[in-house]
């Protein structure tokens, strides 16, 4: 029985060994005092004209949102059309109720207006 989790245990493990191994080389690697020209602020390679800290607008992320939502609902529904020859109707069922429940979200999401630039 041991021997079935022995798999998910090393990918665990390397799941937390491999970003700690990163952050460590970069801490032992890095420069130890840089230099005010290491530290300032640069955006591709040109010096930032004006205030550096942009808030952007929160419709940005609503359709971000969105987009990941249903990027989701691909992922979820690509098994289901690769063995379509195979899926019986309670299948069927829960891919459609699936589908609907997407919709009712998206038609939410436009009735209030989330989808619309202002």
């Amino acid at each position: 029985m041991l021997s079935q989790y022995l798999f998910i245990l090393l990918f665990t493990a390397m799941a937390l060994v491999v970003p700690v191994m990163a952050i460590m080389m970069g801490h032992l690697l890095g420069p130890r005092h840089p230099d005010p020209v290491k530290n300032a602020v640069y955006e591709s390679g040109m010096e930032t004209i004006g205030d550096t800290w942009v808030q952007f607008r929160a419709q940005y992320y609503l359709i971000a949102l969105i987009f990941v939502v249903f990027d989701v609902e691909a992922v979820f529904l690509f098994p289901i059309a690769l063995a379509y020859k195979d899926v019986n109707a309670l299948g069927a069922g829960a891919a459609i109720f699936f589908i609907l429940l997407l919709l009712v979200g998206l038609l939410y999401d436009w009735r209030k207006g989330a989808l619309e630039w202002q």
